[in-house]
């Protein structure tokens, strides 16, 4: 049977939840690079993190925080991660605001080049006159995400090359995400 993936997105209609902002340092200082924990590869922390809470509401398993959309995850939600895809992600424990409960950044640590750009709905690519020369080449919008699976090869969990927003996960790991009974996670089939 052919694998399936899905793009992992936040529930935003969940009654309640919290939204969480950035990452910071332990003393509240920003962390100097705070889009490391999207660009899809492994990142070296050194000191510990806190989240603070930008709305308080009922807390959820996934969360993408902040500006940065950094991933915040449950103990549970990490617990799948850790067991089932340990080459792909880096779990970075971080301190939410007022919460006893451990949580981690959800660092996904593979970046897989497989936007089949064919079967999108539709693509948009960065050029010469869109004045960033470090992003040519790169998508500037991808609209009805497809991926080409027979690129994948075994990867459980990716960020896509070119176009770091979305988190995919295979089909597997999606239900084992749902039997958890995660609260906030989506997933739409690429």
């Amino acid at each position: 049977m052919e694998r399936r993936f899905f793009r992992l997105a936040i529930d935003v209609h969940v009654p309640g939840r919290w939204y969480l902002s950035d990452p910071t340092n332990l003393a509240g200082d920003e962390i100097d690079d705070i889009w490391q924990f999207t660009d899809g590869r492994p990142v070296e922390v050194h000191d510990r993190m806190r989240v603070p809470i930008f709305k308080p509401g009922k807390p959820i398993d996934i969360e993408f925080a902040g500006a940065a959309q950094t991933p915040i995850v449950s103990e549970r939600v990490a617990s799948v991660f850790r067991e089932q895809a340990p080459q792909d992600v880096q779990l970075l424990p971080v301190e939410v605001e007022g919460e006893a409960k451990p949580y981690y950044v959800l660092n996904v640590a593979r970046e897989i080049h497989c936007i089949d750009d064919a079967a999108c709905a539709e693509v948009q690519f960065y050029t010469p006159e869109d004045g960033r020369p470090a992003q040519v080449g790169e998508y500037r919008a991808v609209s009805g995400l497809r991926i080409d699976k027979s690129k994948v090869g075994d990867a459980r969990v990716f960020r896509l090359w070119g176009w770091h927003p979305p988190i995919i996960v295979d089909g597997e790991l999606k239900q084992m995400l749902e039997r958890t009974g995660i609260v906030g996670g989506l997933f739409d089939e690429v």
